[in-house]
């Protein structure tokens, strides 16, 4: 599957602004909060402990991934996130990382 369409097949499951749902998810819903651990500048974050997601610059793939079965000491959110969820937090990150 593509980095460009994973995100497409959720999201419509989503109501409202898919991106702006991103952010909650970042700084509010997933818990931990992704802002604890991560920098990302459109989100207000910076954290230390994660990769600096403005500078690694990571597709909505690799995000879904990263967050669906985690990464190094970064846990699993597949149990605790539904799959519109994580593609939203996905898309988010993909489409602010850098800005």
């Amino acid at each position: 599957m593509t980095a460009a369409l994973w995100p497409a097949l959720v999201l419509p499951a989503l109501a409202g602004d898919p991106l702006a749902e991103g952010r909650r998810i970042f700084t509010e819903l997933a818990q931990p909060s992704c802002s604890l651990c991560h920098t990302l500048n459109d989100a207000g974050s910076a954290g230390q402990i994660g990769p600096n997601l403005d500078e690694l610059r990571p597709t909505a793939e690799q995000v879904g991934k990263a967050v669906s079965g985690g990464v190094g000491i970064m846990p699993p959110f597949a149990d605790s996130l539904s799959p519109e969820q994580i593609s939203a937090v996905a898309a988010y990150v993909a489409g602010v990382a850098g800005s």
